[in-house]
């Protein structure tokens, strides 16, 4: 018998430059590999936040070489979970997927002092994500 397929989780916010990267990285660190990842904005900017970048890496996190990346429908729909994060009407919908709207402040603008608890808040769901996938996550 065949072990089942790892869930995959999307995460989509408007520029993909903070909230979904970062909940992204987190997911991918926590998960060791147990689930299959991707982000994705609906109108992607040209970098991802540098404050998100400076908080992920005060987390021992490294995201500088992720690059913000278009919402596609086939990314949707490879998808078992996808968690929105202000990106509205333009996420796309398809039946039988399980959608989370996670309400985050945007890091946008922000400096690091900022987002540190946004940092900390996207940590504290990933972490009850995996739970709900039945992912052990080391402590």
């Amino acid at each position: 018998m065949s072990a089942p397929a790892a869930p995959s989780v999307l995460f989509v916010c408007v520029h993909n430059a903070g909230r979904s990267q970062a909940a992204a990285a987190f997911l991918t660190h926590l998960s060791g590999g147990k689930v299959r990842v991707r982000s994705a904005g609906s109108a992607p900017a040209d970098a991802v936040n540098p404050a998100v970048v400076e908080a992920m890496k005060e987390a021992g996190i490294d995201i500088s070489a992720q690059i913000p990346k278009v919402l596609t429908v086939e990314a949707v729909q490879a998808s078992d979970v996808v968690i929105t994060m202000g990106c509205g009407d333009v996420c796309p919908s398809f039946p039988g997927k399980r959608y989370l709207d996670w309400k985050l402040d945007d890091p946008a603008g922000q400096g690091v002092e900022a987002v540190r608890p946004i940092r900390d808040e996207i940590e504290r769901r990933i972490r009850g994500l995996l739970a709900e996938l039945g992912i052990e996550v080391p402590a």
